[in-house]
Formats: C-alpha cells, sequence, structure tokens
C-alpha cells in the first residue's frame, strides 16, 4: 500500500473529527510552550530558519545584500573606467592583438574600429575617484564606495550571464546566491521571506527580459526561493484575502490544511511536504507584513526627496527606498533588477537617460543606510552582468566579458579606493582580475563564511556556490 493510500485510509469521517477535537486542546498549549507548533508548521521548516552555519567560523561584517544589478550590461567606459587611450584612437582600427581569438557576442566577422568614451569623467570626493560625469551623485558617495574596474565573466550573451552571476555556473537550475545565503546564514525575518526580488524598466535601452529563474533555489530546498515584489499594485499576488474571508477564516483555513499536510508528512519522507507547511505559513503572516512594508505614508519628505520618489510608481528609485525598508526588517538578500542599460546603439544618448533614472537613487540608498548605522553591516553591490566592448557597433557597444567594472559599498568593504586594472583600451583585466566566482567568495567572507565550507550534498555530489574556484579578494576588505 502507498504512502497516499496509507494517509487516505486514515482521513475517515470519524477519524479526523477525533483528531481535530484532541487537536484543539494540544495547539493551546503549544501556543504556550512552542509558538511555532500553533501555527501549525514543523519546527525545522517554519520557525525562523537559523540557517545551516552555526555556530559563524569568522567573524561576520555584513549581515544582509542589496544587489543593484544594472540589467543589460553597463559599459564601464561610460561608468567607471576612463582610457584617455581609447579616445585618442576613436574610429581607428581595434589592434588585432587584442581580439584575435577572443569571444565576440554581435560584432562577429565586421570591421572593429575604436569607440571614444562617449562622456567626460571627473574626479570626485576625497579619495579622487575617477567617475562618469553623468553619475554625480554617485560621485559624491566616491569616498564610501570600492570600484572594482578588473572585473570578469564567461558568458556574453544577457541570459546566460545572469545565470552565471547569480548562480556561479551557466547550467540552468542551481541555486543562486541569494538563496545559498538564506539557506546558509538565515534570515532576521519571521514575517517576510529571506530573498527578495524586485524588478524595474528604464527607458534609456532596451529591456531584456528576466527570468524568474535566476531567483531560483535550484536543488536547495524550494522554500529558500527568491520571492518577487511587484514595484506597483499588488507586490505579491493574492497578497489580499478574498471579499468576506477573516483574517480568523483565514486561520482556520490554513491550519486545516496543514493539518492534512503534517499527516502527510508522518508517512512520507518528503521535505517538499514540509516547506509547503512553511509556506503556507509565510503565506499568511505577508498577508499583514506586505502591506505594511509597502505602506510608506510614514517616510518623511526629506527621505522622500532624497531618493527622487514618492513610491508606488514601479521606478527604480522606489525600489531602492523598499530595499532599504526590507533590509530594515531582517531580509538577508534583496535583489534590484534596472533593465534599461542594452546599449548597443545611441550610447551618448541612451546612457545619458539611464544614468539619470539611477544615480540619485543608488547614492540616496548608501546616505540613508549611513545615516541609519546600517551601511557598516550591509553589502551594497552594483553592476551588470557583463560590460561593453571598447569597439563600436554602430553608435554602441556590443556586450563584453574580457574586463568591465562594479563597485561595492558597506558591509566590511574598504571606501574610496580602486581594486585591479584593465588595459588601456579598456579590453581585458591586467591587473588583479575580479571573477564572478571571486565575487562570490568575498562575499561569503564578509558574511563570517568560508566558501568552501557552504556546501549543499545533491545527487551525490557536494555543490557550492563557487564551485571548485574562488579566491577572496582581501585587500577590499575592512
Amino acid at each position: 500500500m502507498s504512502p497516499y493510500d496509507i494517509f487516505a485510509q486514515r482521513q475517515n469521517r470519524r477519524s479526523f473529527l477525533n483528531r481535530s477535537t484532541v487537536g484543539i486542546g494540544s495547539l493551546v498549549l503549544a501556543s504556550v510552550l512552542e509558538p511555532w507548533r500553533s501555527r501549525g508548521a514543523a519546527a525545522p521548516v517554519s520557525a525562523k530558519w537559523p540557517g545551516v552555519i552555526q555556530p559563524m567560523p569568522q567573524v561576520q561584517k555584513a549581515k544582509r545584500v542589496i544587489y543593484l544589478c544594472m540589467a543589460g550590461g553597463p559599459s564601464h567606459l561610460e561608468t567607471l573606467d576612463h582610457k584617455p587611450k581609447l579616445a585618442a584612437m576613436d574610429g581607428q582600427p581595434m589592434p588585432e592583438s587584442y581580439t584575435k581569438g577572443q569571444p565576440i557576442a554581435q560584432l562577429q566577422g565586421r570591421e572593429l574600429k575604436c569607440l571614444a568614451p562617449q562622456h567626460e569623467f571627473q574626479n570626485f570626493g576625497q579619495s579622487g575617484q575617477h567617475i562618469c560625469a553623468l553619475f554625480p551623485k554617485i560621485g559624491g558617495i566616491s569616498d564610501e564606495i570600492c570600484i572594482v574596474r578588473s572585473f570578469h565573466t564567461e558568458q556574453i550573451n544577457h541570459d546566460p550571464a545572469h545565470t552565471f552571476i547569480n548562480t556561479g555556473t551557466s547550467i540552468s537550475g542551481r541555486p543562486s546566491m541569494g538563496s545559498w545565503l538564506w539557506y546558509g546564514l538565515g534570515s532576521d525575518s519571521e514575517n517576510l521571506p529571506g530573498f527578495v526580488v524586485l524588478t524595474s524598466l528604464g527607458k534609456g535601452g532596451q529591456g531584456q527580459p528576466i527570468s524568474s529563474r535566476q531567483w531560483h533555489s535550484g536543488f536547495l530546498p524550494s522554500n529558500f526561493q527568491g520571492v518577487q515584489f511587484h514595484a506597483s499594485g499588488d507586490p505579491v499576488h493574492y497578497v489580499k484575502r478574498p471579499p468576506g474571508v477573516s483574517e480568523s477564516d483565514q486561520r482556520r483555513l490554513v491550519s486545516a490544511v496543514n493539518a492534512l499536510n503534517q499527516q502527510l508528512d508522518s508517512v512520507m519522507a518528503d521535505p517538499e511536504v514540509a516547506t509547503r507547511i512553511s509556506q503556507n505559513e509565510m503565506a499568511f503572516r505577508m498577508q499583514a507584513s506586505v502591506p505594511e512594508l509597502m505602506d510608506i505614508s510614514n517616510e518623511p519628505q526629506h527621505v522622500l526627496d532624497l531618493y527622487g520618489t514618492e513610491g508606488g510608481d514601479g521606478s527604480f528609485a522606489s525600489n531602492c527606498l523598499l530595499a532599504r525598508r526590507l533590509a530594515e526588517r531582517g531580509v538577508r538578500f534583496i535583489h534590484l533588477y534596472h533593465r534599461s542599460w542594452d546599449h548597443h546603439g545611441d550610447i551618448k544618448k541612451n546612457m545619458r537617460i539611464t544614468a539619470s533614472e539611477v544615480d540619485q537613487a543608488s547614492a540616496a540608498l548608501i546616505t540613508d543606510l549611513k545615516q541609519r548605522g546600517m551601511l557598516e553591516d550591509t553589502l551594497v553591490i552594483w553592476g551588470g552582468e557583463f560590460g561593453r566592448t571598447p569597439m563600436a557597433q554602430g553608435t554602441g557597444r556590443d556586450h563584453h566579458i574580457r574586463g568591465f567594472s562594479l563597485w561595492m559599498a558597506g558591509g566590511g568593504v574598504k571606501g574610496g579606493i580602486r581594486y585591479g586594472e584593465t588595459d588601456e583600451l579598456g579590453y581585458k583585466a591586467v591587473v588583479d582580475p575580479f571573477h564572478v566566482h571571486d565575487l562570490h567568495a568575498t562575499m561569503l567572507h564578509l558574511f563570517g563564511v568560508d566558501h568552501k565550507q557552504l556546501t549543499y550534498r545533491f545527487q551525490g555530489r557536494d555543490f557550492r556556490l563557487t564551485d571548485v574556484h574562488g579566491n577572496v579578494a582581501k585587500r577590499i576588505l575592512v
């Protein structure tokens, strides 16, 4: 007889009523002794997940991540990495010594000519960080950020590149970095998911789609999957109760369904049953916590002015404000995607538009976190899935993976410094190359975790976010 047959056999009318009656008394007692039991959940799953790394092997400098993903691939040559030599070679053939045998996305078979940086750079702050003049607000926080100019990756098209930077592999179906952190370190929030995703769409470039598998939990238990919040309207589908259904009605329904699932869980060795219980409980709690999160009426006007938003408009600025609110509420990993950076044409005009969409809010997030005493344990990362070529694609730039830039702030990262260099044309990382695996290893190190120790056994093999690679960039650490 199968487990389902055993379960069904147990659930005759008399036994169901008997168990329900007895269960009322046990639920009352449990609600006093062990509150998680009164919510109808299994203790290891629905109680606030502590993480599997216990105790923490190293000093923990970061407690949460806000990852500002500039989706589409921002050009390092018009953001964070000025190249005067490239400007001097504008319109001239790109030396073959740089490009021969190298992967190229859409410029294959074409004559490769240099394209000068399309906007001026300026020195900012006491540290003298050299940043494109299109980003004066980010320039204003230059002493808080570490600019990495030697980032490189392995996938040259958008979706595989996002997959690689999110999961550490180009193979679809592996856990994302947010899921790894939530699983390994737990979350400080009981009423919100430990991994939340927000997206926005700009007007300055092609808005490449972002697949929901970019925040999937892969082979980790599915309750560690990222949850997408919509930036306008209902943040989560069905977060509101149907008309005529009270909170107590909803509570009774969730408890009854969870009781049935617990019966099934007692006869089946299936972790997804426990996950289902946990997620039912999380959904119930989110019906109260999510509306409170999205209600920014208590935010003072000077904070709204700092970000440049009144909130709830689906913009990157609104999402940055929500990211800070999520961080305050204990969410472990907050991932923002701004889809507007795929500048294959008219990069000079489109960079101006896209920069105006993200500059103020990116800087405001750093300023706001610092004013609240949160920056020191919040790691903020700003960058795309790859960069853009020094070679022209008409009036734009093609995808590029050999060397590009990102910046990091807070969470144990030194501010006001530069790390790594590309060559004089901005083609390849040549000093302190910083690979995607190195980013993941460094991020986990800041959380007090040796990246080699956070593993999960699946199909007979121990997997980790960094696979068999990754080095901590210790020179950028406080």
